[in-house]
């Protein structure tokens, strides 16, 4: 017994091998130019047997495909079964693509198992074949499909009506349901079906308890079963005495619906469950005109692209929430009666599909998460460079490959982070400038792009905090204008000058150091808090207007941290901080992720606290007031301040990273 196998590297092509290399004979296996290496990996996996799998080599796009007359000529009359298996099964794919393997594909192989006088031909189509059908579509059934406008489902069905209507030798054909990974083991090669759901539950874990009830969708019934039940029942029918001219459906008897499917995937990653859902049917009471309509304004186009885009959704996906059609596999399944083929319940494997995908398939592992990967190259600019925050920035991002330029007011301090960073074997330049002063923004971003060239990323760090009651500085309203004009001005000074070349190349970014001050509200820093506040401000009018030009902003609300700036106050020696080092790795997380914002789940509470219950929130900062004096710093003396009280370290402590 021979076999000849298209798409045997494929997922279902490859487990289908393994099982057909329990019995005796050859298996060739056609395989393109370059992809021999994939075949041999896979070789390792079926062991000793593998050595009667034989490669040809071939492209399923050519005419008997691309297969030499004179291998075709070796190959005439030794081939028992020919399997079918290449094709697209991507919703995401081009139709062309679709159109050239799907469809092309199988002529091809149909025309080649004639040409080498295979004994039976076995055509893996899909339950696609049935379009969208509403209601039962049974085994004997093809010419009913209806709703076949989507490429997938028109190629899947007319590949099946090339074999029942070309193929001139005993043809099998079956349908599969979604093909998920391996009940045993979870394996898959790849996201489709309801994995495309699985970002979606991942998120839901991540931002809310499990305990928490959540509003989800009830749709139709998902029709899926694991790759190991597919390949065990196509294995066993294609063996079987008369049954050719007859066509499988591979699919779950008992299916669930989506609303119950995604539940049990919520259940095995520990996400909260869907306990409300509303009904997808509903929608369709809303009529044609008003949703096409809805999506052809361009701000819905681009929120319905950026949330799929974000989840990880082809947009046609949510077209098969109300999915209409039920198959009948009777026939199938009394063929597969005394055998121990069965199609395995999904809430005793669901957890196994949740595991790989998790660990193997999520896309966030393949995001590029070394700093090199994004700054390797680029000019990064980072003002405060000299210490604290920027200098931990300057130095991480220079070991990343980065092109530093650092900017501070302090000539010898640039000189000693420049010599720091060039004995590591980075690149860095300083430029001394004070950046409360517009004229000297405006100068020192002409050097830096005449030195440097353009600027890729911008760290506004550079700053100046000033801890006093508002009682106190009656009479030191300069206190406010000169934080202000350094920690508002001089950044956005900075910012405008980059934007227009940032937005000429179409890229860039601007991360800003604020502080978790602007989302506690902090006393005693209403003239630090309030000139972050407005850059904070800033920032999220310009990412509305920038969004669609590449450049991203990226805030991050940084917690207290152990720099300069905050030695007069000596309380903060006995209170919860972080090193400069921790913060850089803040800096690190904009680079590589680019999210909007970034801050602590404290700060993160502390604004829903003031949204939810400002009251509540107020007498919690006033208490803390109350409890930390001003410094002696801030009341203009030298005395020596007490050291913190166990009370006030215990408040400080569970507070941790909020200024006092």
């Amino acid at each position: 017994m021979s076999y000849f196998i298209t798409g045997g590297t494929g997922f279902i092509g490859q487990n289908l091998i393994r099982l057909l290399l329990k019995r005796r004979g050859k298996i060739y296996v056609l395989v393109r130019k370059g992809s021999e290496e994939k075949l041999d990996k896979l070789r390792a996996r079926w062991g000793k047997a593998s050595k009667r799998v034989i490669a040809v080599r071939g492209d399923l796009t050519r005419p008997l495909l691309g297969i030499p007359p004179a291998k075709r000529k070796k190959l005439e009359g030794q081939i028992d079964h020919v399997f079918h298996l290449a094709a697209i099964y991507d919703l995401k794919a081009d139709a062309a693509s679709q159109q050239a393997v799907n469809m092309d594909g199988t002529r091809n192989t149909v025309r080649f198992a004639e040409a080498v006088k295979a004994k039976r031909f076995h055509h893996v189509s899909s339950i696609a074949a049935a379009g969208l059908y509403p209601g039962t579509f049974s085994e004997d059934m093809f010419e009913e499909a209806v709703g076949l406008d989507n490429p997938y489902f028109r190629t899947k069905h007319d590949s099946e009506g090339l074999v029942r209507d070309k193929c001139r030798i005993p043809w099998r054909i079956y349908r599969p349901a979604i093909v998920v990974g391996d009940s045993q083991t979870g394996e898959i090669d790849k996201i489709d079906g309801p994995y495309y759901f699985f970002k979606l539950i991942q998120k839901m874990r991540r931002a809310m308890p499990a305990w928490m009830p959540t509003i989800g969708l009830e749709g139709g019934r998902l029709n899926m079963v694991p790759v190991d039940y597919v390949v065990q029942a196509m294995d066993h029918i294609a063996h079987l005495p008369r049954q050719d001219g007859k066509c499988f459906h591979l699919t779950d008897p008992k299916p669930m619906r989506i609303g119950e499917v995604l539940n049990l995937f919520a259940e095995s990653a520990h996400a909260p469950q869907m306990s409300m859902r509303v009904d997808a049917r509903l929608f369709n009471y809303i009529p044609a005109v008003v949703k096409q309509g809805m999506m052809m304004l361009p701000p819905v186009r681009r929120i319905y692209r950026e949330v799929l885009g974000n989840l990880g959704m082809p947009p046609d996906v949510l077209k098969f929430i109300n999915y209409p059609t039920k198959f009948d596999c009777r026939e199938t399944q009394k063929l597969l009666k005394g055998t121990d083929i069965r199609v395995p319940r999904l809430d005793d494997y669901a957890w196994r599909l949740w595991d790989y995908w998790e660990r193997h398939l999520d896309p966030d592992l393949f995001i590029d998460r070394s700093l090199r990967g994004h700054v390797g190259g680029k000019v990064v600019v980072v003002t405060g460079g000299s210490s604290g925050i920027g200098h931990a920035t300057a130095v991480m991002m220079a070991r990343a490959g980065a092109r530093v330029a650092i900017v501070a007011r302090d000539e010898s301090k640039l000189a000693d982070t420049v010599r720091e960073i060039e004995e590591e074997g980075g690149e860095v330049r300083s430029f001394s400038a004070d950046l409360a002063e517009l004229d000297a923004c405006d100068d020192v971003l002409a050097r830096i792009l005449d030195e440097m060239g353009d600027i890729d990323i911008l760290v506004n760090n550079a700053g100046r905090s000033i801890r006093r009651a508002i009682a106190a500085s009656y009479d030191r309203f300069h206190d406010y204008e000169r934080v202000m004009q350094l920690n508002y001005f001089g950044c956005l000074r900075l910012i405008m000058g980059v934007l227009p070349l940032m937005e000429k190349k179409r890229q860039g970014q601007i991360i800003n150091i604020s502080s978790i001050g602007v989302l506690s509200n902090a006393p005693r820093f209403s003239a630090y808090v309030a000139s972050k506040a407005a850059l904070d401000a800033f920032s999220r009018c310009a990412s509305s207007e920038f969004s669609d030009t590449g450049i991203r902003f990226t805030t991050i609300n940084m917690p207290l941290v152990r720099t300069p700036m905050i030695a007069p106050t000596k309380i903060y020696e006995n209170v919860p901080t972080i090193s400069p080092e921790e913060a850089a790795a803040m800096v690190k997380q904009a680079v590589i992720y680019k999210p909007q914002r970034i801050a602590t789940r404290l700060g993160t509470f502390a604004q829903v606290m003031h949204a939810v219950a400002p009251k509540v929130s107020e007498i919690i900062m006033n208490s803390a007031f109350r409890m930390f004096p001003d410094s002696a710093a801030a009341k203009g003396v030298n005395d020596n301040q007490a050291a913190a009280s166990s009370e006030q370290v215990a408040f400080a402590s569970l507070m941790r990273g909020i200024h006092w």
